[in-house]
């Protein structure tokens, strides 16, 4: 049963048509490198500005933003800029100079589901490298998520879990068909965990598979293996490439997306008034194209999550 809680925040993460279009930036050591390649001399208020900038122009755009306390929250909250839009917020950390099957999570020293509710926070995020067949790191990893699926219920906040596929052959990546196999399991697998959304990759790799009819089976399969609301995330593509992705995933059971680079990346070498105008102008028209995605093609989570019994002294038995 959905808490009275968990139910509300989705709402706050989602349109009033119960579809999640949430702007990502939640990006650190990785968002950190890239803008080093146009600003050597690159000072956190420098990424904090970068952040700011974004999240200003194009949230208005967004039915929530995902974000961290290092680097987005700060100027999001100090400066008012959320408005009425959700609030994500990640647990982990990521080194991503390891392959992934290497990359074991670690958590935001310091930082919790308690105090991401604390700063009125709607939303947690983690990011889980996962694949089904890798039985030796298995079950330490479900027993993580099974912790967060407690946390989460504890303080009523929908638990968004972004579970990335890799390869168990460290020389070679997944094939099309293991990919598939990989995010159809996945996705069945943590349904049953308790988790409240999954932010799922597309469950076909482009450069391998053109065929937008095998994009669309794969994502009919995905859905079918999905019994809560999955949002579609962008993975780094290009928007061209993540808007035909977006389509197809939400024609077919997606609630909408959760996009990060696809949308803002052109503006990590742009500063001043070149990277305003950028946001102005192609960012917020890509944001407002995947809004009438989601409008035009996107589930409702409300589908697949039942309203709260809210019957006699209901507050009583939360």
């Amino acid at each position: 049963m959905t808490a009275p809680g968990t139910y509300r925040h989705l709402w706050q993460n989602s349109t009033p048509e119960g579809h999640f279009c949430i702007l990502a930036i939640d990006h650190r050591a990785n968002l950190v490198s890239q803008l080093q390649k146009f600003q050597p001399d690159l000072s956190d208020a420098d990424v904090m500005a970068f952040k700011r900038d974004v999240i200003r122009h194009l949230l208005p755009e967004a039915s929530a933003v995902l974000t961290d306390p290092s680097y987005g929250m700060p100027p999001l909250i100090a400066e008012g800029l959320l408005g009425q839009a959700g609030l994500l917020a990640p647990l982990e950390v990521t080194n991503y100079s390891l392959h992934p099957r290497d990359r074991i999570t670690q958590f935001i020293e310091g930082w919790s589901v308690e105090q991401i509710k604390q700063v009125g926070g709607t939303g947690v995020k983690l990011l889980l490298y996962y694949h089904p067949g890798d039985t030796a790191l298995k079950a330490e990893k479900h027993t993580l998520v099974e912790r967060i699926v407690a946390d989460c219920a504890r303080y009523q906040l929908p638990f968004f879990l972004e579970p990335i596929a890799y390869s168990l052959d460290s020389a070679a990546p997944l094939s099309i068909a293991e990919q598939r196999q990989v995010a159809v399991e996945t996705a069945r697998t943590f349904s049953a965990m308790g988790v409240d959304v999954l932010k799922l990759e597309f469950p076909v790799n482009p450069a391998q598979e053109p065929d937008e009819a095998v994009w669309s089976d794969a994502c009919r399969e995905l859905d079918a293996a999905c019994s809560v609301p999955w949002a579609l995330l962008s993975a780094g593509v290009d928007y061209a490439t993540f808007a035909r992705q977006a389509r197809i995933a939400c024609a077919n059971g997606a609630s909408g997306v959760i996009v990060g680079r696809a949308v803002w990346a052109e503006a990590l070498a742009l500063t001043g008034t070149a990277r305003m105008e950028w946001l102005q102008t192609t960012g917020i028209e890509r944001m407002r194209e995947m809004a009438a995605i989601c409008r035009e093609l996107a589930r409702d989570w409300r589908a697949r999550i039942q309203p709260p019994v809210m019957a006699d002294r209901w507050w009583s038995r939360s």
